[in-house]
């Protein structure tokens, strides 16, 4: 492995970029010869740009993070995650503290489970209007308009379900490092999907609420008109009729129907707002 070090004659009149000194310059290590190249650009001002020259010396330290953000320092390791190879990550020189206080909120996610017709559409949407006339910015990652868009490639098999989830938790992983309230809607049918989900996050950023609506109530919503079809073999792999439904085990809230009575949306939004009041997510 070398290291690439910049040799750069002044291009400017200046060493200095945004009030940032530049004479300290940092590079990836690739696995390159050992060998260097160098050509020269002359222009009116008789301007030289050299291109890099491959060393086995130690990079020298940058002044600052802002210098580090700008030179690539932070580009340290080349990594291989996955099927992608050969990828950096770079830090960036704002963070989820800095977001928060911007936003003056915590990024998390609420992560709303249950069955097709429990509510959990209808209970995201009250939440996310009873956080936004509060003044807190938050978005809902819903599983069917999801589907419309960024998972329209998946299926309902089960393998499909479980990439569908792992996609849905990286985007909402995305909004919480925002300092975003990030509210997911999802069915999400199996219990090691969701907590790879959470396992995604710092403790205490993933609120998993459970919508405990029985099936037969749920069955006789039907809002969509699903669970009649899948009675009548139309829809195969339906949760709850043809393929199985994992209750969480260890969720943060469960909103449970209580007999024939059942909260009103705004009720249970307001039970998540107390949650998020609580749990101090509401101030940065």
């Amino acid at each position: 492995m070398v290291l690439l070090k910049a040799v750069r004659p002044a291009i400017c009149s200046s060493s200095v970029f945004d009030g940032v000194p530049m004479d300290k310059v940092s590079f990836v290590k690739f696995p390159l010869p050992a060998s260097s190249l160098s050509m020269r650009l002359t222009s009116g001002n008789n301007a030289k740009l050299s291109l890099v020259q491959a060393t086995e010396e130690p990079s020298m330290p940058i002044a600052n993070d802002c210098a580090a953000a700008i030179s690539g320092e932070n580009l340290h390791q080349i990594a291989t995650n996955g099927k992608a190879t050969n990828i950096v990550w770079h830090k960036s020189p704002i963070g989820k503290l800095d977001r928060q206080e911007l936003l003056q909120q915590k990024g998390c996610v609420i992560w709303i489970t249950g069955l097709s017709g429990s509510g959990k559409s209808t209970v995201a949407c009250a939440l996310c209007h009873a956080l936004y006339s509060r003044g807190k910015l938050a978005y809902i990652l819903d599983g069917d308009n999801v589907r419309h868009g960024l998972n329209r490639d998946l299926s309902f098999k089960a393998e499909d379900r479980a990439e569908n989830i792992r996609r849905i938790g990286e985007v909402a992983k995305l909004f919480a490092d925002a300092g975003i309230i990030c509210i997911a809607s999802v069915i999400s049918p199996y219990r090691k999907d969701r907590d790879a989900c959470r396992a995604l996050l710092p403790e205490g950023d993933f609120v998993e609420v459970f919508l405990n609506v029985p099936l037969q109530i749920c069955e006789a919503r039907d809002p969509k008109g699903l669970y009649k079809l899948a009675r009548a073999g139309k829809i195969k792999g339906f949760t709850g009729i043809d393929d199985p439904y994992e209750p969480p085990l260890n969720c943060e809230l469960e909103l449970p129907q209580k007999g024939n009575v059942c909260a009103s949306p705004c009720e249970m939004a307001e039970t998540l707002i107390s949650y998020l009041e609580e749990k101090r997510y509401l101030q940065a």
